[in-house]
């Protein structure tokens, strides 16, 4: 009886260890793809300036080539500044002959003001006085072109609003350029971030502050962030916009309910020199708890 009793049991043992391990495992499974802060749906951004220049003119120079770092304030191309320095020299002479006309009605003006009432009427002086007003707002506004032109010749070379690494670069001497338009993209490297988008079922686990490992794809190489922040709205697309001023709802609803994903901003701790990082990269995410 002990035989077969030890017999049965050996068979059943087995067994049960087989089930609980395969239980605690699934569990464990169910609990990481269901409930542990992680995203394979992510990625690397950064802000990318449109460089505009401030002034229309043919390009001279392009000085600076394509996935080029460049520092804030180096000049990234040349316009033919030929027409700028003419305009200076126009303006400056101009500012010098309204200079000298604002000289003569100040001296009119002091030497009809030594002069009595019997000798000059009043409308006559208030005529003098008048015209050094205006010879002084003349000289004024001259001189407020003067420095014009001299900003649009400073202009004429265009420079990096910010550090970056300029990216998709096609502009060769020659081409005309116009004031405002985006002639080539700088991404400004200071702003490299990582967006993550997590199901809003994860989202409690996760706090402005905690940990965050980020690896790229195809790289074993992982890097250190923390939560920066996580996104205050998402598109409703069950609502649209209604002329009647009320809400309009998707009177369809589906039983199968996917989970949202919100966007939760990444900082980037401490990226080594040699990681070169490429905004639109995908990226995994992983949140630890702050232990705290």
């Amino acid at each position: 009886m002990l035989a077969r009793f030890l017999s049965g049991l050996g068979r059943v043992v087995p067994t049960v260890v087989v089930g609980a391990a395969a239980a605690v495992v699934g569990s464990l499974t169910w609990s990481y793809y269901m409930d542990a802060p992680w995203t394979r749906d992510g990625r690397i951004r950064a802000d990318v300036v449109g460089v505009a220049p401030e002034v229309s003119g043919r390009v001279e120079a392009v000085l600076v080539a394509d996935d080029q770092r460049v520092a804030a304030g180096d000049v990234l191309f040349r316009i033919d500044a030929s027409r700028f320095e003419l305009a200076l020299r126009q303006a400056t002479a101009a500012a010098d002959g309204a200079d000298a006309a604002l000289a003569q009605a100040g001296r009119d003006l002091d030497r009809y003001r030594r002069l009595g009432d019997a000798t000059v009427t009043r409308q006559k002086r208030e005529e003098v006085e008048t015209a050094a007003v205006q010879a002084e707002a003349a000289a004024r506004r001259a001189h407020a072109d003067l420095d014009l032109a001299r900003l649009d010749l400073d202009r004429a070379q265009v420079r990096a609003p910010v550090a970056g690494i300029v990216t998709n670069l096609d502009l060769r001497p020659g081409t005309w350029v116009a004031a405002g338009k985006p002639a080539t993209a700088l991404v400004d490297v200071a702003s490299f971030h990582v967006d993550g988008y997590f199901e809003e079922t994860k989202l409690r686990h996760i706090r402005v502050g905690d940990h965050a490992v980020v690896r790229p794809m195809g790289s074993s190489e992982t890097l250190d962030g923390h939560v920066a922040g996580i996104a205050a709205a998402i598109e409703d697309r069950e609502r649209s916009a209604s002329t009647g001023l009320v809400a309009n709802i998707n009177p369809t609803f589906s039983w199968v309910r996917l989970a949202q994903r919100v966007p939760v901003r990444i900082a980037l701790d401490d990226v080594p020199a040699d990681v070169h990082l490429v905004a639109g990269r995908t990226v995994t995410v992983t949140v630890r708890a702050d232990p705290r």
